[in-house]
């Protein structure tokens, strides 16, 4: 007899200060699904992180009594970004697992562009915006940061651009849940667990209301989380530099001792000295806080400090 189950699609959302967007977010996705991709199950996956607004939760408790097909997740405290989506992947029972923002700016009215090349055969799809000059200037900075990064420290393909609007095969998300440490990095997770991946241009929408959670600390956390927790690359740098400047040292202090034969009259030079000591001691305290962060993150990990703690979780009567 003929296996006529039907294969699923999870959608899932992180959400913060979303209680006038998400009910938006989630006709949309309703839609499309419905519309376009209806010989398809699928389940919206709403995880509140910590939203200090207070009503969140509320919001996407309304809607998992409303509707069918939605797991909401609350967490105990404000965890950040990729640790609620980690929260909402080990939920997510999907053949195939979008991700999202919860803000509408994620077209998920063109999803179907994206879940066409993971029928091609790609493992991983990432959205590409193809406009962004909205954004402002420290965003694109941090855009543009990371994405040097991630080439550099985990061996992203050049041509990839890594986005919060993506879709993967279900065996990509069995590994990335298997990340037990405190700090995970999504990028890193999927592309260790593969490299078949591409982009897909989307439309880049104005968010529905309210302003991006993201300051310039979330976005120093999230740069630090893909330069420590997967690569040695900045102590091999660091090892490098180290050998430099060495080099750099031992040469300026023949200069100096022959510079000094050749004309007894020079003076010692304090000033240049002490630039010489401010310099490598910058130096110095530079690679010590690189291996503290890598040494404190070792400690708490050993700790087994949770990515994410779950508070409450309600599904809806039909998924």
């Amino acid at each position: 007899m003929a296996d006529n189950k039907r294969e699923k699609i999870s959608f899932v959302i992180p959400c913060y200060n979303s209680t006038n967007t998400i009910g938006t977010v989630v006709e949309e996705i309703k839609t499309v699904m419905t519309q376009e991709l209806s010989s398809y199950d699928y389940e919206i996956v709403l995880v509140n992180d910590g939203s200090p607004d207070g009503t969140t939760y509320g919001a996407i408790l309304d809607i998992v009594a409303k509707e069918k097909h939605i797991k909401g997740i609350n967490l105990a405290r404000n965890f950040g970004q990729p640790s609620a989506v980690m929260a909402a992947l080990n939920h997510a029972t999907g053949d195939y697992v979008v991700c999202g923002d919860d803000d509408g700016q994620t077209p998920f009215c063109e999803f179907p562009k994206l879940f066409a090349k993971i029928q091609e055969g790609y493992d991983l799809v990432e959205a590409r915006y193809a406009t962004r000059e909205k954004r402002s200037l420290f965003r694109r900075m941090g855009t543009f940061m990371n994405e040097g990064m991630s080439t550099w420290l985990i061996s992203k393909p050049k041509d990839l651009e890594l986005t919060t609007y993506w879709v993967v095969k279900r065996f990509i998300v069995d590994q990335m849940i298997q990340y037990p440490n405190t700090y995970p990095y999504l990028g890193g997770l999927m592309l260790r667990a593969t490299q078949n991946a591409c982009n897909v241009d989307v439309s880049h929408r104005e968010r529905l209301s309210g302003k991006s959670g993201y300051n310039f600390r979330k976005m120093l956390e999230l740069w630090l989380n893909g330069f420590t927790s997967f690569s040695v690359e900045p102590l091999r740098l660091m090892s490098k530099l180290g050998i430099l400047v060495s080099i750099l040292g031992f040469l300026f202090g023949i200069f100096i001792v022959v510079r000094k034969i050749i004309d007894p009259s020079i003076s010692a030079g304090y000033s240049s000295i002490m630039a010489v000591m401010v310099f490598f001691f910058g130096i110095v305290f530079f690679f010590l806080g690189v291996l503290g962060e890598y040494v404190g993150r070792i400690y708490i990990s050993l700790n087994r400090a949770p990515q994410f703690v779950v508070k409450d979780y309600k599904e809806s009567d039909e998924l």
